[in-house]
């Protein structure tokens, strides 16, 4: 198996759009994948399942371990995801010659995988009528990984007004993304309270009364909460509340939004590293906090608040505005930044808060110290804390930590830390009416489609109508039946009904089984869900999208009023 340095954010094989390598046979979904294993059919599978697209660069790895992790290949890095030994040997120790199988998935199947985790919210409306901005969202997660490494959030806001959005990814494990998930609105939403409200809840929790809820959660029922770390993460936010009723006069000012995201993401990443220092007397909770801080987590959050919309984003996810022009057609209109080595405002300014000797080692190999991809993230305290502090920190805590060889790793090069942060870069948008939707997703939905196309998928989707464009094959020489076939194949699409209740369903719908010509190939589709999870992360990442529709009407009513 060959391992090259493509030009993706981690050195293997480009993932390929039209799946060449398994024209003859696929790996079986999972209730078929043991028996297949017990033919020796997926050995054949392996040996060709390795298609290198820049095979003067392959190397000898016969690991598959570094399959789109945010690191780059280092031993250190491998044990975290390296199929066992025992696995890997049987399935390449004996061939057998074997009459090729196709296994795929039924529609049904397919759909029932696609919409596992979808979920949809519609803002209640009063008197028969929206008065917010927002109409509703919709979101859905596919996972690469096993367990998912990403998570969403939402979540409307009690004490003040609008509405939280995330999406946040994950890296080196769950843990840092699932707990931003569970904390980051909750300091938003404080961060956002006026100076009488604060006082109210201190009082309620000196006083041992209801405390007034501060969110209201939109949850999947699969999007949980840890239940053993809750007193640990109030405390923590009590703190943070307890300095800003200490900082704040009490004088009447209108809260800086822009301000309050940047000091709500700053505060918990702050948080998330002195808790792993302090550690906790209970040794499930000590383990916990020391995983959450030594993975890490990107983040993409919007507030929505009447035509305020804000997006503070740190890391790689993105926020993209889907907008209607007067002919019909979409446009996107890109509201967060990349944080990684193709943004060269984020290579300057890594390069300036640290010394000019260490201009050419900072970034390397388009990676943070030649490791890392994202240049902003919570968590990665690997990346923020000295040394002295991380070996402390490492040989007094459980020996699960100190066993581990990536968490006693040091990063080349390491003279001047923090090198990360988790501040954010936020974006500031007044909505219009002909501002439909917006789309935040994780990376993974990014890697696999244009911005244009993703704007234009979910904004048909929406409206129920098809901007034709005469149809581009890419330079494919297409015979005159099979340009009958796609023609019929777009009428078709015109005229039925949509099968997908939900548009970030819909989209990743498309995201996985889109072919070459832009159209959903049901074999595709059925193929790339079948791979077992060694295969799923050659050919894509964790996907996570968050869709929410704006209310035009409403908008524009906030218009005449000015």
């Amino acid at each position: 198996m060959c391992v090259c340095p493509g030009p993706r954010r981690i050195g293997i094989p480009v993932r390929s759009s039209s799946l060449p390598l398994f024209s003859d046979a696929m790996p079986a979904p999972t209730q078929l994948f043991f028996p297949l294993v017990r033919n020796c059919e997926l050995s054949r599978i392996y040996g060709t399942a390795c298609y290198c697209h820049h095979k003067h660069l392959c190397c000898s790895s016969p690991y598959l371990s570094q399959s789109h992790l945010r690191y780059t290949n280092h031993p250190a890095y491998a044990t975290f995801s390296r199929p066992k030994e025992s696995w890997w040997q049987y399935t390449q120790g004996r061939r057998y010659a074997s009459t090729p199988q196709k296994f795929y998935l039924t529609p049904p199947q397919v759909n029932s995988i696609l919409k596992a985790n979808e979920y949809s919210f519609k803002v209640p409306e009063f008197d028969g009528k929206n008065v917010s901005s927002i109409l509703g969202f919709d979101s859905n997660q596919l996972p690469a990984n096993a367990p998912i490494e990403d998570r969403r959030s939402a979540a409307t806001c009690l004490q003040t007004r609008g509405m939280l959005l995330g999406v946040f990814d994950g890296h080196a494990g769950c843990a840092c993304s699932q707990a931003v998930s569970e904390r980051l609105f909750y300091y938003i939403a404080v961060s956002l309270l006026p100076h009488e409200t604060l006082l109210e809840i201190e009082n309620a929790v000196e006083s041992g009364r209801a405390l007034l809820p501060i969110l209201q959660w939109h949850k999947h029922p699969n999007d949980y909460f840890s239940k053993e770390a809750s007193k640990l993460y109030f405390n923590s936010l009590r703190t943070y509340w307890q300095e800003l009723i200490d900082l704040n006069t009490g004088e009447s000012a209108d809260i800086d939004v822009k301000e309050a995201l940047i000091n709500a993401f700053k505060r918990l990443d702050n948080d998330i590293s002195l808790e792993a220092q302090v550690g906790d007397p209970n040794s499930f909770l000590n383990y916990l906090v020391l995983r959450v801080a030594f993975s890490g987590a990107t983040a993409c959050v919007a507030h929505v608040d009447g035509v305020d919309l804000h997006v503070a984003n740190t890391g790689d996810s993105r926020a993209m505005l889907g907008v209607q022009e007067e002919d019909g057609s979409w446009s996107a209109v890109t509201l967060s930044n990349d944080h990684n080595a193709q943004n060269e405002r984020e290579v300057e300014r890594l390069k300036l808060e640290h010394p000019k000797n260490e201009a050419k080692s900072v970034v390397k190999q388009d990676r943070l110290l030649g490791l890392l991809m994202p240049f902003r993230a919570f968590g990665d305290v690997k990346f923020k804390w000295s040394i002295d502090l991380q070996k402390r920190v490492i040989e007094s805590g459980p020996d699960q930590l100190n066993d581990n060889e990536y968490t006693k790793f040091i990063p080349p090069n390491y003279h001047t830390p923090p090198y990360l942060t988790a501040e954010p870069e936020v974006t500031y948008h007044r909505l219009r009416p002909q501002d439909k939707f917006l789309v935040l997703a994780t990376d993974g939905l990014w890697e696999t489609m244009h911005r244009h196309d993703v704007v234009k998928i979910v904004g048909e989707y929406l409206t129920g109508m098809h901007h034709q464009q005469p149809i581009a094959v890419g330079g494919y020489k297409v015979t005159l039946g099979q340009m009958h076939g796609l023609l019929t194949e777009r009428r078709a699409k015109m005229s039925s009904v949509f099968e997908d209740q939900n548009a970030a369903t819909h989209l990743i719908r498309h995201a996985v089984g889109n072919n070459e010509f832009g159209a959903v190939d049901h074999e595709r589709l059925s193929k790339m869900l079948s791979l077992p999870e060694e295969l799923a992360r050659m050919y894509r990442d964790d996907i996570t999208i968050i869709v929410v529709q704006f209310n035009s009407h409403v908008v524009g009513a906030y218009q005449n009023q000015e």
